[in-house]
């Protein structure tokens, strides 16, 4: 039991590092964060990577905020999103794994079941909700995959802080 411990203790340490949803640009591919890449003038492909255990309409509301973000920053007054889904794409966070085994030592020896088992110690699921968006300028239409982007970053954005820098 002694020996269990010290492994008990770092897995739970481990845990204790699970990753943070930020909403801000993602460092590398697969870090918590937005990305986004122009497809045409008026139309982009943007998705958010929550970190381990992040709400699914936290990381959608993150990815519509980015899409209302950027058709401001680009002179548009409405996006409309043209597909979205939200996939699970990995599962962070430290497990315990307890087994028993057998061994032979000369004339000594040991028979065991092998046998593992994962307990989940913190984390969760990591989702990414990606979506595809155009933009447009005037009157947003009447369509319910349409938002008026300045009521989506005044609805949204206070939940998240500062917007990063437009540019």
């Amino acid at each position: 039991m002694r020996k269990l411990l010290p492994i008990l203790a770092l897995c739970v340490g481990l845990g204790a590092c699970a990753t943070e949803t930020v909403y801000a640009p993602a460092r590398n591919p697969g870090s918590p964060g937005f990305t986004e890449a122009r497809i045409e003038q008026d139309r982009w492909r943007i998705s958010f990577h929550g970190g381990a255990g992040a709400p699914p309409q936290q990381v959608e509301d993150y990815a519509l905020l980015r899409a209302a973000q950027l058709a401001l920053a680009n002179g548009y007054d409405w996006f409309a999103v043209d597909d979205r889904h939200v996939a699970q794409t990995g599962y962070s966070g430290a497990t315990l794994g307890l087994g028993v085994g057998g061994a032979s030592f000369g004339r000594h020896s040991a028979v065991g079941v092998g046998a593992s088992s994962g307990l989940p110690l913190s984390g969760g699921p990591e989702l990414t909700a990606y979506l595809e968006v155009r933009f447009g300028k005037g009157p947003r239409p009447a369509q319910p995959n349409a938002y008026d982007a300045h009521d989506v970053e005044r609805t949204i954005g206070p939940r998240v802080g500062p917007p990063p820098p437009r540019g």
